[in-house]
């Protein structure tokens, strides 16, 4: 009487199986690929970036208060004033226009919301209010290099002399004119202004140089006392 060992043992392998419940799949990996997406996940951070970083914000305000924050309008005091700043063309618009009015108002001018309730109009020009940025390097500049099966890698930058400079520099000018008859009033600018941040390096020695208070580190902060003259004149 000859008996069959595998069918034996595969048939009792198979009844076992269907006792406990279970079936033992073909193909193991199936099971690891289904255990991993049970405890697989992924998350998404929006993140957001203005076209403006801190940095050049803060050299372009600072410029432009430099250039503005000086400037006088004695021949406005008592007029009913109307700002014009459609001519006033750059990206960075707002905090000069605001600042150009806040000193016309200081001056003792007064603005009117509509052109024709104004005795004089007062037209905005920007000729600069931009900043220029410039590299200069000596040594090896990192680079990318292709690596079989894991993609392009960096290699580290070997500066022995390294220089980035950030100038920035506001030029404005307005001139007024009589809204009922056109005549010309007068004119004032250019008022300008500049702020630099530039940075060296040095082998491993970095430093930096910088004319804007906040961002020179470490800086001492410098609490503003409300109803101070430098708030009123």
């Amino acid at each position: 009487m000859s008996m069959n060992t595998n069918s034996t043992y595969s048939d009792r392998g198979s009844r076992a199986s269907h006792k406990l419940g279970w079936r033992m799949p073909a193909n193991r990996g199936l099971v690891w690929l289904a255990l991993l997406a049970t405890v697989s996940g992924c998350s998404t951070v929006k993140e957001t970036t203005p076209v403006r970083t801190a940095t050049e914000e803060l050299l372009l305000s600072t410029a432009t208060d430099r250039a503005i924050e000086p400037a006088r309008f004695p021949w406005l005091d008592g007029k009913k004033v109307f700002v014009e700043d459609k001519y006033f063309e750059s990206y960075d618009k707002g905090h000069a226009v605001g600042l150009l009015r806040e000193r016309i108002s200081a001056s003792g001018g007064l603005l009117v919301k509509t052109d024709d309730k104004a005795d004089v109009i007062v037209e905005l020009r920007a000729d600069a209010l931009s900043m220029d940025m410039a590299d200069l390097l000596v040594g090896v500049p990192g680079m990318a290099v292709p690596i079989p099966l894991a993609g392009p890698m960096t290699t580290p930058e070997l500066a022995l002399y390294k220089r980035h400079k950030f100038d920035s520099i506001t030029k404005v000018a307005l001139f007024a004119y009589e809204r009922a008859s056109g005549h010309y009033v007068k004119s004032a600018g250019p008022m300008v202004g500049r702020s630099y941040l530039h940075y060296y390096k040095v082998l491993f020695v970095s430093w930096k140089r910088t004319d804007v208070s906040e961002l020179d580190q470490p800086h001492k902060k410098k609490t503003a006392q409300a109803g101070s003259p430098a708030q009123h004149q």
